[in-house]
């Protein structure tokens, strides 16, 4: 019996350390996880499609009072519209499982948008969580962002003021805008990593 609890203890701490590694797989100046997830316009998105340019990973949860403070003031409408004018792909992640706060099917998603005038390039419907997880994203909003070569180049926080207040955008360093246009130009990222701001994901 001891020895069936011993292979029983090796297995399970071999399976803790799988799905550790994989949920830590997301680090900055290395190659982002890819990952395949249902789109709310009924296609599958991987990451791995958009390979040779940009690409930004906006968690979101509607219901959170910090994403309705960069979209009920158009902050992040205007991100994204610039964003994609320039070629860069913006992936809206929605982790919110079922019955949890944020979670939306696809309908409900293309409805948001419409009705926020918001411009991703798709809205991705994460409801197991395996790509935010593989992020380890914590907060709504949480950005990222790979370069063409795949690596993740920025992750954490939209701007340098956590607060709901859609008044502080204005005095606020936009960390994502100013790692876009640094990796756009060529240049390393001056802050990579940033500690996000916003309501916990819920997983």
């Amino acid at each position: 019996m001891r020895a069936i609890h011993l292979i029983g203890s090796s297995a399970a701490l071999v399976a803790s350390l799988l799905v550790n590694q994989a949920y830590a797989a997301a680090k900055i100046g290395e190659p982002a996880p890819d990952f395949r997830v249902a789109g709310a316009d009924g296609n599958a998105h991987a990451l791995s499609d958009y390979r040779g340019r940009f690409v930004v990973l906006e968690w979101s949860n509607a219901d959170c009072p910090f994403v309705r403070k960069h979209y009920g003031s158009g902050n992040m409408q205007s991100l994204q519209q610039q964003a994609t004018a320039d070629g860069v792909v913006w992936l809206t992640v929605i982790s919110s499982a079922p019955g949890k706060q944020g979670h939306v099917d696809a309908a409900e998603a293309q409805r948001l948008t419409e009705k926020r005038k918001a411009a991703p390039s798709a809205v991705l419907l994460d409801e197991s969580g395996t790509a935010g997880r593989l992020y380890e994203a914590k907060t709504t909003p949480h950005m990222f962002l790979i370069d063409p070569e795949g690596k993740l180049v920025y992750a954490g926080a939209i701007d340098s003021t956590p607060s709901s207040d859609p008044t502080d955008i204005a005095s606020s360093k936009n960390y994502l805008k100013v790692a876009l246009d640094e990796a756009r130009a060529g240049k390393p990222v001056s802050e990579p990593l940033t500690s996000p701001y916003g309501c916990n994901i819920k997983y």
